[in-house]
């Protein structure tokens, strides 16, 4: 029988976590990731040192960024996966395991090519299939998922979506929607800098 409780009394949103078996299920309130990271890893008696994901139970879209997870409705159900953990489709013990690795290049000098390259896997496999059930939710995306999309192969993910000229849109689409994201970070570092540096000249 799973283990339901009622709501963690804080500051923020609420929202329902639960673990990758479905088995326990908590009811918590977090006003960011950061936050709702330390409370799942609290509530669901993790150890303190875990490295956790956060994706959405619905479909297991990763949540990794405060942008993304600042457009999530009240009482979103998250789950909280764990090491090797991967997300399953209720009813399933299938696991999402198509995944695809991008580089990040860390700039600081003096680092070794190891030191350099980062290699994150991200869950590919829900987040095609959910855009292709409702297309508008890239806007939706956060940078890392749009970086996602934009580098995928359209041809390796055939077997989830047989309509390659959807997968093929989808990839330049989320290219030009990252390029908008970077651009709009940009001005708004603009706007922040001109903004501090007018007080200073009041000062």
């Amino acid at each position: 029988m799973s283990e339901t409780t009622g709501v963690t009394q804080g500051v923020g949103n609420p929202y329902k976590i639960v673990d990758h078996t479905r088995e326990r299920r908590k009811g918590i309130t977090a006003s960011s990731l950061k936050e709702l990271t330390n409370v799942a890893r609290n509530r669901l008696a993790f150890p303190v040192d875990a490295d956790l994901t956060i994706v959405l139970e619905q479909d297991g879209t990763e949540v990794d960024d405060e942008e993304y997870f600042a457009t999530l409705e009240r009482n979103t159900s998250l789950m909280v996966l764990h090491g090797d953990q991967k997300w399953a489709a209720v009813g399933s013990s299938k696991t999402a395991s198509r995944c695809i690795v991008v580089d990040n290049v860390d700039n600081a000098e003096g680092g070794s090519k190891v030191d350099k390259i980062r290699r994150r896997r991200t869950l590919i496999e829900p987040l095609v299939s959910s855009l292709h059930s409702d297309p508008s939710h890239i806007s939706l995306l956060g940078g890392t998922e749009l970086e996602t999309l934009s580098d995928m192969d359209p041809d390796s993910l055939g077997d989830i979506v047989p309509d390659r000229l959807f997968l093929e849109q989808l990839k330049e689409a989320s290219g030009r929607f990252l390029v908008e994201k970077r651009q709009a970070q940009e001005s708004m570092a603009l706007l922040q800098m001109y903004a501090s540096g007018g007080e200073m000249e009041r000062a």
